[in-house]
């Protein structure tokens, strides 16, 4: 029986680029089968699908509750903690945390009221690019067999949706009113930020913007900033002169 103290409708699942629609349709078994139901999907390909359908095996409603989106900003609107799956070692290391402990994360974060979180799955062969990593706050890894690890995108999501069920269970936080900062929040204040180094002349050959903005999203991702200290960085910003942004 579902518990009040339950956050599974909280937690919604993006699958980005998905090529294959048999995994859509594998992805809504393994979620329906976890009591997760929020499904979105970024740019699918041949979706919807019979394929899928036959796939899901009775996990119907949660296929034809997703929500289609043209990019995966429009995926992530009004989410406050975005995880992106990934097996691979990255040159620029994200923060990174094995299934277990990024289950730990999602359930602090749901535990405050009206927080909702991402957890985004790349595609089938080369997962999430560094693009869309750089809109995550956490890196999630599945440990596995160092030397065969090849692990099916619909499988990555069972793994995931199970853990989140285990902790879900059996662990409670208390509540808190402490709110994060949303996506759109951080994205408007990375957008901020990058405008006044721009105009400060930060930007250089030896600190190019799409590298500095990188480490620079890791450093806040780290922080998890609550929404009212985004809005202090926010005033610093437009309080740098001459600067009218």
């Amino acid at each position: 029986m579902k518990d009040k103290n339950y956050t599974f409708d909280k937690v919604r699942i993006v699958m980005v680029n998905t090529t294959e629609p048999g995994n859509i349709g594998a992805a809504a078994r393994a979620m329906k089968n976890m009591n997760l139901s929020k499904l979105y999907l970024v740019n699918p390909r041949g979706y919807p699908s019979a394929v899928a359908t036959a796939r899901a095996s009775g996990a119907d409603d949660v296929l034809s509750s997703a929500v289609v989106c043209e990019s995966l900003e429009q995926a992530l609107q009004g989410v406050h903690l975005v995880v992106g799956a990934s097996a691979r070692q990255r040159n620029i290391k994200w923060r990174q945390m094995d299934v277990v402990g990024t289950c730990g994360e999602i359930q602090k974060n749901t535990a405050i009221e009206n927080q909702t979180v991402a957890v985004v799955f790349g595609t089938e062969k080369s997962g999430l690019t560094n693009e869309e990593l750089d809109l995550c706050q956490i890196l999630m890894t599945i440990p596995g067999n160092p030397d065969y690890f090849s692990l099916n995108v619909a499988s990555a999501i069972q793994v995931f949706a199970y853990q989140n069920y285990v902790y879900a269970t059996t662990t409670k936080f208390e509540a808190s009113n402490n709110e994060l900062a949303s996506f759109n929040e951080l994205e408007n204040f990375y957008e901020h930020l990058a405008q006044v180094l721009e105009h400060i002349d930060y930007f250089e050959e030896k600190r190019p913007k799409a590298l500095l903005m990188r480490r620079l999203r890791r450093f806040f991702g780290r922080a998890t900033p609550e929404k009212e200290e985004v809005a202090i960085f926010r005033g610093i910003l437009r309080n740098i002169k001459p600067f009218k942004g």
